[in-house]
């Protein structure tokens, strides 16, 4: 079954009300992501991976995905697009946190990816979530068009920064995914761009059934 934004936003938001926090979910999409990556390639742990982070809960997931491969012992880079005190939400504060006390991350935080050396095996998209609207604005349009150019294997958060997951279009521009993790459930126009999509997983992150109440 295929889900809207609003639909998956409204599911987040029952489960939220019912204690099932949005931190939780955001660990648990993190890891699921992580994990796939461990699943994927026996020598991870000698993998350089950049991982680009957006200000956003997008973002946030990816903190997790790096603290995860960190645990896994990769050395992975987080490109933080943007200033720290500019994240959005608690929960992507609070895993940003835990990021800039752990040696085993390297942090770069810029607002000209253009410059960020991208000697890469593997890139983590966790630029633009499912909000996406209209022009990309700087610094992220930039980092879509590096991370483009890169001939890494490209794992996108969710959905591939600058998708509309609603209608499967890029409005502006689009990170081209080899794989896309999506959670809970498919969104309604990621099947309609396996272009920019990839291959898409849909990996479950333990919302509750009975959050999907009065939504579906």
């Amino acid at each position: 079954m295929e889900i809207t934004v609003k639909q998956m936003m409204q599911i987040e938001e029952n489960g939220h009300q019912m204690g099932f926090l949005r931190k939780l979910m955001m660990e648990n999409a993190g890891a699921a992501t992580a994990k796939f990556l461990l699943e994927k390639y026996s020598d991870l742990d000698k993998k350089k991976i950049v991982v680009f982070a957006g200000l956003g809960n997008n973002g946030g997931d990816a903190f997790v995905v790096a603290r995860h491969l960190a645990g896994f012992g990769c050395n992975p880079t987080v490109v933080l697009l943007g200033s720290p005190n500019k994240i959005k939400t608690e929960e992507a504060t609070s895993n940003w946190k835990i990021l800039e006390r752990m040696d085993s991350v390297n942090i770069i935080l810029t607002t000209d990816p253009s410059h960020v050396d991208l000697d890469s095996d593997i890139i983590v998209d966790g630029i633009l979530g499912t909000g996406v609207s209209g022009k990309i604005r700087e610094p992220y349009s930039s980092a879509i068009d590096v991370i483009n150019r890169s001939r890494s294997f490209k794992l996108a958060v969710d959905i591939p920064s600058g998708l509309d997951p609603d209608s499967g279009k890029a409005v502006d521009k689009c990170v081209k995914a080899d794989v896309t993790i999506t959670y809970h459930k498919m969104k309604s126009g990621m099947p309609k761009n396996l272009a920019m999509c990839g291959k898409i997983l849909v990996e479950k992150i333990g919302i509750p059934p009975e959050a999907e109440k009065g939504v579906l």
